[in-house]
């Protein structure tokens, strides 16, 4: 009987996407008991094992809600940015759709720095001094009377890597030129933001929220940083790790109450409803915490560690996002004990040029680590071969008692995995542990 009950109430499930984090949204969702059929679009070789891979892009909006009509989808889940920011919310909702993740006028917290800037001067939010600029002559001159180092970023979506530090004029005027005139970010660089440096580690928030509600996950860190050392240029992130083993509870009550909470009320300000995921990236300086930069989803590897260790039902935290019943599910939202880590592994070249379609082996060995999960992302299934198919190509994930541990678990299965070309940071927690 119990059965057939479960069986009656299964929910079709559709995540949009084709990354390490849809991957990981799929590999949690997949051990929900109320989830029936589970599709990916477009996925990548990982969700293609554990769920149907649909050959829709990321941004074909109605070509996906007519998938997901006629394939009767319970609940929409969007991951990545381009469609969030595109309006993909909008479309579904126009034809009757369930779907979880912010409106594209939300969302625009992330599509357009410009505006999150100024969202965080008019709340009071902790944010770096920053300048806006449409001219590269005007950006050029607002840098020649600043010190250096400074942080020039493409205002739009630059799939993680807009972001320049500048440590000397030329760097400046580098950042400058690719940005606004050569356009290597595309319409991302039309704006430009030049804010002050921030010194100190960073820390990623994730906040779950119906527009009403929210819940805040474990803090998390990611690695955006290319090479060792925080050396090489930004991507969109090397590796993660969860929980941060020296933000304290009394810390994340201070940035809920500092940064999130704020946020969300100068949203309702300008009548703008956030559902879905609110996810700060902070910089812990000597004055304070301060907000880096809003993102509109989650971030990618921070969702693969968060997945590892999420022990309640993310289909009953998706549902009530949509429902507005965080209230109803908030107390009682469970985490594993223990910590967990990520490690990415790319192709040569990345963030920059970078070859595909070698073939990789060791990921069933590396499986046979204690407490490792590895997540696909670039990756591209051809008959009973795996090849590469992107930048960033594995998330090596792994859990463990202590950050040591779960760290330690990870990089032995990184080493049972290869491809041609494969690059990864030896230095992913490092600084926590020390």
């Amino acid at each position: 009987m119990r059965c057939g009950i479960l069986k009656r109430m299964a929910t079709d499930v559709l995540i949009i996407g084709s990354g390490g984090r849809e991957h990981a949204l799929a590999w949690k969702l997949k051990q929900s008991p109320r989830v029936g059929k589970l599709y990916v679009a477009p996925g990548n070789g990982g969700t293609g094992m554990l769920a149907e891979n649909v050959d829709i892009s990321v941004m074909e909006f109605e070509k996906l809600a007519r998938f997901a009509e006629e394939k009767r989808i319970g609940l929409t889940v969007v991951g990545p940015d381009d469609p969030l920011v595109g309006g993909i919310v909008d479309v579904f909702k126009s034809h009757g759709l369930r779907i979880w993740g912010p409106s594209k006028e939300a969302a625009q917290i992330e599509g357009s720095k410009a505006f999150s800037k100024q969202l965080m001067q008019e709340a009071k939010i902790p944010t770096a001094e920053f300048a806006l600029f449409s001219e590269p002559h005007t950006a050029l001159a607002h840098v020649r009377t600043h010190g250096f180092p400074i942080v020039i970023k493409a205002s739009g979506l630059a799939l993680g890597k807009g972001v320049y530090i500048c440590r000397s004029f030329e760097e400046a005027e580098h950042a400058i030129t690719e940005i606004m005139i050569e356009k290597i970010h595309k319409d991302a660089g039309n704006e430009v933001v030049i804010e002050e440096y921030l010194d100190g580690p960073e820390i990623s928030i994730h906040a779950l929220t119906d527009g009403i509600t929210h819940v805040l996950f474990p803090s998390s860190q990611d690695h955006k940083r290319a090479l060792d050392g925080d050396e090489g240029k930004n991507t969109g992130g090397m590796g993660a790790i969860a929980p941060v083993p020296w933000v304290t509870s009394q810390v994340m009550t201070g940035i809920d109450s500092a940064v999130v909470i704020p946020t969300f009320e100068a949203l309702k300000k300008r009548s703008i409803q956030f559902q879905g995921l609110l996810y700060p990236g902070l910089k812990v300086t000597l004055d304070g915490l301060k907000v880096l930069e809003y993102n509109a989803r989650f971030g990618d590897p921070e969702c693969q560690v968060y997945m590892r260790l999420l022990k309640t039902d993310l289909l009953d935290l998706l549902d009530a996002c949509v429902d507005s019943t965080v209230d109803v599910v908030k107390k009682s939202v469970e985490w594993h004990r223990g910590f967990a880590a990520n490690i990415v592994l790319a192709s040569g070249g990345y963030p920059d040029a970078y070859q595909k379609g070698f073939p990789i082996t060791g990921i069933e060995e590396a499986e046979k680590v204690e407490g490792v999960v590895v997540f696909h992302a670039g990756t591209i299934l051809r008959g009973s071969t795996l090849y590469t198919n992107g930048g960033r190509v594995l998330g090596v994930s792994a859990v463990g008692g202590t950050l040591k541990q779960a760290l330690d678990r990870a990089y032995e299965a990184v080493g049972k995995i290869h491809f041609e070309g494969m690059h990864f940071r030896r230095d992913i927690g490092a600084k926590s542990l020390s």
